[in-house]
């Protein structure tokens, strides 16, 4: 581990500690997938209090990590998110904004990334979830995305539109290794892949994945840091060569 890695693993162990001492809930801020498997290689040391990450709903790849259960504590505190819509002011004159383009506009505000989750794009209207304490700070004073001028509201529920959508492809592979496969879906070179590993940027089922030669299995969910998220559907049949027809689901 690194020094922040270090860090973060002594503020779990704490927090876990802390739940278990004064039967209240405790919280992380928003973790991408590399913390959650720090959280993940030290759990075993942490005292025996139910853990769970969720990120505003299901599929979201930045998560809070809580401490403590409603069976165990008595009460249901769920955890302290909210989402946020940022709609463009004049639609037909808005910019194509991309992920960095509203990740780059929050930060300019002096937000700090760990209260910040996913930022779901849907056509020119992107949906945030963030810490709810920052929740009113966002909505006050993000008022432009590049060239964009913007509005942001407060959503009461969540709207059909922020739960991640999948797209199914199909794809011929020699094998079902993981570099394998992410190398043909992301259209990479074996050895771009094998980089990938390498930098701790595979994430199979939420834990860290540096065996490149690993066998991807059916309803195994894998992410991989810069270009995305898919499911493993399956195998759906073999060529005449010998390959394998297999069906992936990307998230959208």
């Amino acid at each position: 581990m690194n020094r922040d890695e270090e860090f973060l693993a002594k503020r779990i162990i704490d927090l876990a500690d802390q739940s278990y001492r004064t039967g209240l809930y405790t919280y992380t801020g928003f973790l991408n997938q590399q913390e959650q498997a720090v959280y993940d290689s030290v759990r075993k040391n942490a005292a025996p209090v139910t853990a769970t990450l969720f990120g505003g709903v299901e599929g979201c790849e930045r998560q809070v990590l809580r401490f403590g259960d409603e069976e165990s504590l008595g009460y249901d505190a769920g955890f302290p998110i909210c989402c946020i819509e940022i709609r463009p002011l004049i639609e037909k004159f808005s910019d194509a904004l991309t992920h960095r383009d509203y990740l780059g506009a929050l930060m300019h505000l002096g937000i700090d990334r760990s209260t910040l989750g996913d930022i779901m794009i849907r056509d020119k209207t992107a949906y945030l979830f963030c810490l709810d304490k920052m929740a009113s700070f966002i909505v006050d004073n993000l008022d432009q995305v590049k060239h964009t001028h913007v509005k942001c509201r407060l959503l009461e529920e969540m709207p059909e539109a922020v739960r991640p959508q999948l797209q199914a492809v199909k794809l011929i592979v020699p094998s079902m290794r993981l570099d394998v496969v992410i190398a043909k879906l992301y259209h990479l070179s074996r050895s771009q892949s094998i980089a990938l590993f390498r930098e701790k940027k595979i994430f199979v089922n939420g834990r860290g994945q540096e065996n490149n030669s690993g066998v991807l299995k059916e309803t195994d969910v894998v992410s991989v840091r810069g270009h995305g998220k898919f499911l493993c559907d399956g195998i759906s049949g073999e060529t005449k060569k010998g390959n394998l027809n297999i069906q992936v689901s990307k998230y959208v």
